[in-house]
């Protein structure tokens, strides 16, 4: 199995939902900008699993990498289907990837922030005597 697509993936939605929106107000801007169309899918694709499937598709037809190495070879015997077929498994199992990324990053960094709380409060108690 390939991670490389999951990584970019996840690092596409990292980039647009966790960090963009706080870097200033222009990109909030363009979002709020959108046609409704635009806007409702940005929303809707919030979900790391459902924004990952469509990111898994976008990114295999720009770079031709497979998470699943196997299904490259899937045409040839599943006839004209195949490709489709073959695309669209690939694209839920980096989903999936990059769902299980997301809740991997999302359960070490509750404990690392607050790890990082309490030693800032350790450190200000023990200069503040």
């Amino acid at each position: 199995m390939n991670i490389t697509l999951a990584l970019m993936g996840l690092s596409t939605y990292i980039l647009i939902w966790e960090k963009l929106p706080y870097w200033g107000n222009w990109f909030n801007r363009i979002v709020a900008a959108l046609p409704a169309p635009l806007a409702y899918l940005y929303q809707a694709w919030r979900c790391p699993f459902c924004f990952g499937f469509w990111i898994a598709l976008a990114l295999h037809a720009v770079t031709g990498i497979w998470s699943v190495e196997a299904l490259a070879s899937m045409p040839t015997y599943a006839g004209g289907a195949g490709p489709a077929v073959a695309w669209f498994l690939d694209a839920l199992a980096t989903a999936t990837l990059i769902l299980f990324g997301k809740l991997c990053f999302d359960a070490i960094g509750g404990p690392a922030i607050r790890g990082y709380q309490m030693t800032m409060q350790f450190r200000q108690g023990s200069t503040g005597e």
